[in-house]
């Protein structure tokens, strides 16, 4: 069903989650610690989802989101936003894995400086642990004379 020529274009959809189906050949995983902060997300921000739909082809396979899609389930939620994807296999495949590719990196500076780092580690931006104290290397002292 899913030709590389699109019949009609892509659109916006409140779908049930249970019309969705997860794609069998997603390349993404994800930690038990990470998952659960994202279900965590979504029952407190449900309202990123209107801005991160769930991507999927005519066929209602999870093309993007799949990992978003499992924790809707978890959360509770029984629809979410979805986009559905008449772009063709090709482009499909491209996008799966584009859209976990992050590209850009993070100004750690700013990130210390200006945003809590509490927040960030909530937010799955696990950069660092702002009640850990940094440990202070202990120096070895070697014998002058044996270099022990």
């Amino acid at each position: 069903m899913n030709s590389d020529t699109p019949s009609k274009p892509s659109w916006n959809k409140q779908m049930k989650l249970s019309a969705i189906r997860e794609n069998p050949r997603n390349p993404r995983t994800i930690k038990e610690e990470r998952f659960d902060k994202l279900v965590q997300s979504i029952r407190e921000f449900p309202e990123m989802l209107q801005a991160r739909p769930i991507v999927v082809n005519p066929d209602m396979v999870i093309i993007g989101g799949n990992m978003r899609f499992k924790a809707c389930k978890a959360a509770g939620l029984k629809e979410a936003p979805v986009y559905i994807a008449t772009w063709g296999e090709v482009k499909d495949r491209e996008f799966t894995i584009k859209d976990n590719t992050n590209a850009g990196e993070h100004d750690m500076d700013m990130l210390a400086n200006e945003w809590d780092a509490t927040e960030l580690n909530e937010w799955m931006l696990n950069v660092w642990d702002p009640q850990e104290e940094p440990e202070e290397k202990e120096e070895k002292v070697k014998c002058e004379l044996c270099g022990k």
